[in-house]
């Protein structure tokens, strides 16, 4: 068995008969300048709830980072809709309104 840990999990409401609707899994690090292997882990542990039945076709894959991100991990994030990448900046400027 296989077992990942996320920091964040946002799901969608529950619809008889369908399958659960994961909208984002996300990782957060305060300390630590988050890198390409924190999405790789995102994207395993989003391909391993696909393949027990849950709906990721929306899913979006989201790093909280206190400390900034690597240059790989933000080219990467760059022109791919499904990954976010959420720094300080966005957070205190999303928090003042």
């Amino acid at each position: 068995m296989v077992l990942f840990e996320v920091d964040v999990a946002a799901l969608g409401p529950q619809e008889p008969g369908r399958p659960r609707r994961i909208l984002s899994l996300g990782e957060a690090k305060w300390g630590e300048v988050m890198g390409r292997h924190h999405l790789e882990r995102l994207t395993r542990a989003r391909d391993l709830l696909d393949q027990k039945g849950y709906d990721m076709r929306d899913t979006v894959l989201a790093c909280y980072g206190g400390a900034g991100f690597s240059a790989q991990l933000q080219a990467s994030a760059d022109g791919d809709a499904r990954v976010r990448l959420v720094g300080l900046e966005r957070l205190y400027r999303l928090s003042s309104r």
